[in-house]
């Protein structure tokens, strides 16, 4: 199987043309790193997740993590792999200076952040856990917790996790019933089960750092009694050291469809007279702080699916290289050629190429947005970037995630029967991604909260702002004399009509009849996310253009962005208005079904 290879080229392109990293440079606290050292910074990641990271996704596949003496031990090679990991400082990458971090623009850390998705998932899921704990602790933990956890989270040395859900609850935090009792000392005794715990337990690094969802003995029931707490595998000494063993107890190990070598474990709190945990701010207030945090590794989980369609896309791009079979059409020759030579295989690997295109430049925009609105000195701006970041996650998350599956499921197709083959590598990659629908809430309630709480909340202001700047991607593409960029203007304009269309439908449906819009959330959510990957799609084909109009740039690279873009508008921003209509219809027949007719 082809080893990865990033994608340099396009996020260079990506960091010039669509999510200009010299604007997000010159914002307080982010100027530190121009342009030259981002590009310095991915090459290098490029190297550690090549030649580091891709050689252990099969070896992970294969061997899984497992329980040994009732310890959990990794795969061959992932403890080496992750000393390195922390020693190149990449950890660190873009966490806060106060406490170690290098404090680099997410933009930057984003694609980094691809990188090692697309080389290998199932290691990537640790250190993405770990910031989940740091941004948790940086939001609401005490000065004392952040003395005493911070530095060797950020560093690596240790490991974070997010302790959510148990087996009655699923995805209704509300039902958590693991107890926390308050101590004369002010810490707290947890007691409990949790499962789906990624990296709850392993052999990576000498402590692991929980943040548990739990309830105190008088906290009202539902989602306003739930309080967040900081519970160490070993306790932490006043001078750093690591104290006794907590009473926090892998149950055991979950068997999974993919993502073997990441363990995902079943963990029993206080069996032996309580785990002994920290509360993060206020009592009750859990859910609301873990939800702030959640929208981080919902972007990661979309940052996932990205990683997951590049590497899909190159090992299948390779086969069809490769891969000699049957004669070209429109030809009289007998000799046998390459399948990248038939159309269909070509147009599934556009449809993969284009889609994950589209998916990495959503992504930089929305971390680009995420920059400016942590650090952007006027209030004002602050708060539309904000808003901004808040529209495009679901998109990021589930619109990301949902096409990598069909990708890695269209890799398998290029490759034929060798495809269903475990030995070429492509089943892993479906295997691997399709979990990321489910992380950090299903998809489908990524549609629900688009469609409340960012379009219908604010009456569909944030999202009009947007259309109106796709809007003006389309009269300056109207504006080239270019018959392809006129082809995408006219997709485009087509697109953002029945995007409107399905908008005024949830604003003026929501409230009166939510039932009624929530039939159409997700086809809502998927028509905003092919028109906002046809706009960035857009942008990248007019960028290129001009340069190509200059005489700048590599032309072959250029040309390849506009014909993409070209198929994009042609083969997938084209569903646009039937997405609308599906969102539009009438939900009688859903809705009018008894439970017993299913």
């Amino acid at each position: 199987m082809k080893e990865y290879s990033a994608p340099l080229r396009d996020m260079q392109f990506v960091l010039r043309e669509l999510a200009p990293l010299e604007e997000v440079a010159r914002l307080p606290g982010c100027g530190d790193v121009n342009l030259e050292l981002a590009e310095a910074i991915l090459t290098e990641a490029g190297k550690f997740a090549a030649g580091v990271l891709s050689p252990l996704n099969a070896v992970g596949d294969r061997e899984g993590a497992r329980v040994e003496g009732g310890e959990v031990v990794t795969a061959t090679g992932w403890r080496d792999a992750y000393g390195k990991f922390v020693d190149g400082g990449w950890n660190a990458l873009s966490c806060s200076p106060e406490y170690g971090g290098q404090g680099v623009p997410r933009l930057v850390s984003a694609l980094v952040e691809e990188m090692w998705n697309a080389a290998n998932v199932s290691f990537a899921l640790c250190p993405m856990l770990t910031r989940g704990a740091i941004e948790a602790l940086e939001l609401k933990g005490s000065e004392e917790l952040k003395r005493r956890y911070l530095p060797k989270l950020t560093s690596g040395e240790w490991a974070g996790t997010m302790v959510l859900t148990e087996p009655q609850a699923g995805s209704d935090l509300s039902a958590v019933r693991t107890r926390a009792v308050r101590q004369p000392d002010g810490s707290y005794r947890l007691e409990g089960q949790k499962i789906f715990i990624t990296y709850g337990e392993h052999d990576l690094t000498e402590n692991i750092i929980h943040l548990v969802l739990a309830r105190t003995p008088d906290a009202p029931e539902g989602v306003k009694g739930i309080s967040l707490f900081v519970v160490p595998k070993f306790l932490v000494n006043d001078d750093g050291g690591l104290g006794a063993r907590n009473d926090v107890r892998c149950v055991s190990l979950e068997h999974k469809l993919g993502i073997h070598a990441s363990p995902t474990a079943v963990l029993a709190f206080g069996d032996q007279g309580g785990a002994v945990g920290w509360l993060v701010g206020e009592e009750n207030r859990g859910l609301e702080y873990m939800f702030i945090t959640m929208n981080a590794a919902r972007f990661s989980v979309g940052l996932e699916g990205v990683g997951l369609a590049e590497r899909a896309y190159q090992v299948a791009l390779a086969y069809a290289r490769e891969r000699l079979q049957g004669t070209e059409l429109g030809t009289r020759s007998k000799e046998k050629v390459a399948i990248l030579r038939h159309p269909d295989v070509r147009r599934m690997l556009l449809l993969m190429k284009s889609r994950t295109e589209a998916m990495r430049a959503i992504a930089c925009v929305t971390a680009a947005a995420m920059d400016t609105a942590r650090c952007h000195p006027e209030a004002e701006q602050r708060a539309r970037s904000q808003a901004f970041v808040e529209l495009m996650i679901p998109i990021v998350k589930a619109w990301s995630t949902d096409h990598a599956i069909d990708i890695a499921s269209l890799g398998i197709q290029v490759h034929g029967g060798m495809g269903f083959i475990e030995e070429t590598g492509a089943a892993q990659f479906f295997r691997d991604a399709r979990i990321t629908s489910i992380y950090e809430g299903t998809n489908g309630i990524q549609a629900i909260d688009l469609i409340g709480r960012k379009v219908a909340r604010d009456g569909g202001e944030t999202i009009r702002r947007v259309m109106d700047e796709m809007r003006e991607v389309v009269a300056q593409l109207d504006q080239e004399r270019s018959e392809a960029l006129s082809a995408i203007a006219a997709r485009l304009r087509d697109g953002v009509t029945a995007l409107e269309q399905a908008v005024q439908f949830v604003v003026a449906t929501f409230g009166p009849d939510v039932r009624r819009a929530a039939v159409g959330a997700v086809p809502f959510l998927e028509l905003f996310g092919t028109v906002a990957g046809g706009w960035q799609m857009a942008r990248a084909a007019l960028a290129a253009h001009r340069h190509l109009g200059a005489g700048r740039g590599e032309a072959g690279f250029l040309r390849a962005k506009v014909s993409t873009a070209r198929f994009y508008a042609d083969h997938v921003l084209v569903r646009a208005a039937g997405l609308a209509r599906t969102v539009v219809s009438d939900a009688d027949a859903l809705l009018a079904l008894e439970d017993d007719q299913f």
